[in-house]
């Protein structure tokens, strides 16, 4: 059995066309894909099914047959356009706290544009496309998750800002360096203070799937 928790979502690597100035797909002044243009959209999408085409291909290469894969991942409802995803709205506002950064000299305008987060928010129907192009998996189960609430001692956007900056801190290290880290997140906290509804507006699930290794 294969086990795989919040993984996922995770690209092999922000797409080329992206991180190219000369291309259409170039994401300045953003540092995520789903509230760009559609050449920027369209890149993300071709990432993520080569990386989850990939991953498919190697599990099934180490999975007996009717052996099991467990999948835990963090996505959007089917019918959900990726402008209204949680993602697409706590990156914006990361985003925009990096053009704060920059507006004070901290940062690099140019460091910002060329930063984008290596993550796709996917549906279960993109789940279920990608294992019939696969066809190495039956699916056993597709099922959301119940949604987890925070203590009540802990704010959501206490919760929002620490999921954040335990998800990203270690890209934004790397590219803009540690200095920023401390005044970077507590903007994006504040952030999140001033406008509550954001979070609320996002739209997300979690979701288990449990396949088969076909014979």
């Amino acid at each position: 059995m294969v086990h795989s928790s919040y993984a996922t979502h995770w690209l092999s690597r922000v797409p080329k066309e992206v991180a190219d100035r000369n291309t259409p797909a170039w994401n300045k002044g953003r540092i995520y894909y789903s509230n760009s243009t559609d050449e920027v959209v369209r890149a993300y999408e071709a990432q993520y099914a080569e990386d989850m085409e990939y991953f498919l291909h190697v599990r099934a290469q180490e999975i007996v047959h009717g052996g099991l894969m467990l999948l835990i991942i963090i996505g959007r409802p089917n019918g959900t356009p990726h402008s209204d995803s949680w993602a697409n709205i706590t990156f914006q506002i990361l985003g925009s706290c990096l053009m704060d950064l920059a507006r004070k000299g901290i940062v690099s305008e140019e460091t910002v544009d060329s930063f984008n987060v290596p993550m796709y928010c996917m549906s279960p129907q993109e789940v279920e496309a990608a294992l019939e192009r696969n066809g190495c998996f039956s699916i056993e189960s597709i099922e959301s998750l119940p949604a987890v609430k925070p203590p009540d001692n802990v704010s959501m956007t206490q919760l929002f800002a620490s999921h954040m900056r335990a998800a990203g801190e270690g890209l934004i290290k790397h590219h803009f360096g540690e200095e920023i880290l401390d005044e970077l997140f507590d903007l994006y906290q504040k952030k999140l203070e001033e406008q509550p509804s954001a979070i609320e507006s996002g739209k997300s699930i979690s979701f288990l799937v449990v396949l088969k290794r076909k014979a």
